[in-house]
């Protein structure tokens, strides 16, 4: 027996993160990566969902290296039967952050000048009340937390859940609508077209057609997702 929960996101301040650096200008695309979300729902490295990790690869107060560790992070999470889509964006609004840049040196041989030119950059955040939605399907039953915090500015955010009835499934050609981690669908679904979403460490797919198995409801319309999503990193 499978379980979807449909989620919904609603963003309580703005939220802030770097999916394209032009110049001083740093943009934040209305879509939340699935490795994301995995790391604020607090999936990753818990007792609670059973995907502790060695202890070489946890988080700690220090760290010898600044490198994440996708892979050690997210597998446990296949063992456990858990995977999260992307988010979508249900409607969302931008606002501009203006800021001034300073001097970190700790010793500067000043030089007159005689003009004042202020060093700025700009942050495309994506403002409060903006909503998201997300899929969470797992073989077992499971409760996410009511609050999570996102982004550089580790934004507050509110998650409400939804448990969809039973799905069915079908194999043959279908479009999924919500956006979806290539590396997780194409080694086990035939990626026909799809609209790529610029993202590190991987970028996104949306409007994709796909030949393959997966989901769908009776009752509800527009919701059809791959079947066998997990998180991979190498064929």
């Amino acid at each position: 027996m499978v379980f979807i929960y449909r989620c919904q996101l609603e963003l309580h301040d703005s939220l802030y993160f770097a999916t394209r650096e032009i110049g001083r200008l740093y943009e934040t695309e209305p879509i939340i990566h699935n490795y994301a979300l995995c790391y604020a729902l607090g999936l990753i490295d818990s007792q609670i969902y059973s995907t502790t990790v060695a202890e070489e690869d946890s988080y700690r107060y220090f760290c010898p290296e600044q490198v994440p560790k996708y892979e050690a992070h997210l597998t446990p999470l296949n063992q456990q039967g858990i995977y999260i889509t992307p988010a979508r964006s249900l409607n969302h609004t931008a606002i501009l952050s203006t800021w001034k840049y300073a001097n970190n040196n700790y010793h500067v041989e000043m030089e007159k000048t005689q003009k004042n030119i202020p060093s700025f950059g700009r942050a495309k955040e994506i403002a409060p009340e903006t909503q998201f939605e997300f899929f969470l399907i797992s073989q077992k039953e499971i409760k996410l937390p009511k609050w999570v915090r996102l982004g550089k500015w580790m934004s507050k955010a509110e998650i409400m859940v939804n448990k969809l009835p039973q799905p069915k499934t079908k194999t043959g050609l279908f479009t999924c609508t919500h956006p979806l981690n290539p590396l997780d669908v194409m080694f086990t679904n035939q990626v026909i077209s799809y609209d790529v979403v610029n993202m590190p460490p991987v970028s996104l797919i949306q409007n994709v057609q796909i030949q393959g198995e997966y989901y769908y409801f009776d009752d509800i319309k527009n919701v059809k997702l791959p079947k066998q999503m997990q998180y991979r990193f190498r064929a």
